[in-house]
């Protein structure tokens, strides 16, 4: 069936008022607990729908990345039911008032109200969004990809059903199966959307920005730098570089270009270029040479766009201020590095980077499924507010502003 904008104003309608019923942090809780319970009991059914939207993808000579990131595992399943409990056990703790400057004003905490959430691929990323919407409470609307649209349908009906067997109203959650019924364009312009979170390549990413008539927190990936200072620790720089590859499915906070302070050696240099390509690295670099290597520069565009492969280009700066300057302007902005065994120059840094999250000689790797459920997270935004970038819990409450009368 083909819904109009009538359709679609009607349903963020019954879907806020479904809301209503998360008024209690008992209740999410309760029906957290109940899809974690349910993803996991149904993992063979989501990984079987999963297979069929793989073989249809091949067929359909989807980009092999895309691929990699639809393709279910095991793991994979059982993680989402792992973050949907560790999210249930939040419980009352989670934080619902903020302190205030007066005796008679203070801010609080409240959902949202009904977050839209775009993605490709990564149909388990439908699952954990609910989990954090209902944590949160607010409603979801789901627009996935065509590519994984069997998998996504699947763990929605999954999920709704777990409402309905708590006798709270499956409206709480919106897929949205195919482009026949709403597009990402009509979802971006629909006033009754309160945040939009779109999340896949950054082509993708970036069309829902420049498209949308609603607040929109967008998820970043790659594009990330590291600076290393003159004091930096080659082995640091190899570790961390290595380390933000490996997040699964997706390694959001993967470092993908190196700033180096222009008093390391070349022999220097060659030894992490060679442990790098040990590590099935390509590497790029702009006016450096060594005497294993002649690269030439990668393209001056490639400076603001992320690769999103183990791929590293490397450019020489004379200071802390140069790599600053450099990351400000040409970093994706949502979580960028030093490496220095100098305490100034990190506190020069961490004053002068405008990132929404620095990592100061630890690694950036990003991991979905936090050993703290208030750092769960579908991804990081280049937005700077209390979560220092994470698109999680934080991201979807608002401020509301109280004020008593004498």
């Amino acid at each position: 069936m083909t819904l109009s904008s009538v359709d679609l104003t009607a349903a963020l309608k019954s879907m806020r008022r479904a809301a209503r019923q998360l008024a209690t942090p008992e209740k999410c809780s309760q029906v957290l607990e109940a899809m974690g319970v349910a993803i996991a009991q149904h993992q063979d059914d989501i990984l079987e729908a999963n297979t069929l939207d793989l073989e249809i993808s091949r067929d359909m000579a989807v980009p092999e990345q895309v691929v990699d990131w639809l393709k279910l595992t095991p793991e994979r399943v059982q993680t989402t039911a792992a973050i949907f409990h560790k999210l249930s056990a939040v419980g009352t703790s989670f934080a619902t008032a903020e302190g205030g400057n007066s005796a008679n004003g203070y801010y609080q905490t409240r959902p949202v109200g009904i977050v839209g959430f775009i993605y490709e691929a990564f149909p388990d990323l439908g699952g954990i969004a609910v989990g954090l919407c209902i944590r949160t409470g607010n409603a979801l609307v789901l627009k996935g990809g065509s590519e994984s649209s069997r998998t996504n349908q699947i763990i929605a009906s999954i999920l709704q059903t777990s409402l309905k067997d708590l006798d709270l109203n499956p409206d709480l959650i919106f897929p949205i199966n195919s482009t026949e019924e709403i597009s990402r364009r009509d979802l971006a312009r629909c006033t009754g959307i309160d945040l939009l979170i779109p999340h896949g390549r950054p082509s993708l990413v970036e069309q829902i920005v420049q498209e949308a008539s609603v607040p929109v927190l967008p998820s970043r990936m790659g594009n990330c730098y590291l600076y290393w200072e003159a004091s930096g620790s080659l082995d640091k720089v190899c570790q961390m570089i290595i380390e933000s590859h490996t997040g699964s499915p997706d390694a959001v906070n993967r470092i993908e270009k190196v700033l180096l302070h222009d008093s390391h050696s070349g022999n220097a240099i060659t030894r992490l270029w060679n442990r790098l390509q040990e590590e099935g690295f390509e590497i790029k670099a702009d006016g450096l040479s060594s005497q294993n290597y002649e690269l030439a520069p990668p393209p001056a565009e490639d400076w603001d766009r992320p690769y999103l492969t183990k791929t590293v280009a490397f450019r020489q700066v004379k200071d802390t201020t140069a790599a600053m300057d450099w990351i400000n302007q040409h970093s994706s902005g949502h979580a960028d590095s030093i490496v220095t065994a100098d305490y100034s120059e990190s506190r020069k840094f961490m004053a002068g980077c405008c990132s929404a999250s620095l990592y100061i000689n630890a690694s950036p790797r990003f991991t979905r499924n936090a050993q703290q459920a208030e750092d769960i997270a579908l991804g990081v935004s280049e937005h700077k507010g209390a979560a220092g970038g994470l698109i999680g819990m934080t991201a979807m409450r608002e401020r509301q502003r109280i004020r008593h009368g004498c």
